[in-house]
């Protein structure tokens, strides 16, 4: 009479089987959610830098202080949170908006910057 069923092997192989494909799994999950927070903060910083050179300077001539919504009222207020929910301006943001060579709360020059999680920080500055 033959039995029928698995052996251990067999089992122990699909178990290592079943365990690597997770592992694979979970890695490419990571990697892909990792790389959606990158690009959300370089849409973020592409808004705000575009805003910066397109309508505030063209109409005012210098750059402002300080990066709020409402400096910026055509950036959507979203954009000025980053993925951890921490708001521009703010300790451990991952935007940073650096202005240069002020003379009353009129700029000249700027730098804007995002802490990406996957590559180097991603840099705007003015024109």
């Amino acid at each position: 009479m033959k039995a029928r069923g698995f052996t251990i092997i067999e089992l122990l192989f699909i178990t290592v089987v079943l365990i690597a494909v997770g592992a694979l799994f979970w890695t490419q999950k990571n990697n892909i959610e990792v790389a959606a927070r990158d690009d959300k903060r370089k849409i973020a910083i592409n808004s705000m830098y575009y805003s910066l050179e397109e309508i505030f300077h063209k109409q005012s001539g210098y750059y402002p202080m300080e990066l709020t919504p409402e400096t910026l009222p055509s950036v959507d207020k979203k954009l000025f949170t980053d993925p951890r929910g921490i708001q521009l301006g703010k300790g451990g943001s991952d935007y940073r908006y650096e202005p240069s060579n002020c003379t009353d709360d009129k700029c000249q020059s700027y730098t804007l910057r995002a802490n990406l999680e996957n590559e180097a920080d991603y840099v705007k500055t003015n024109r």
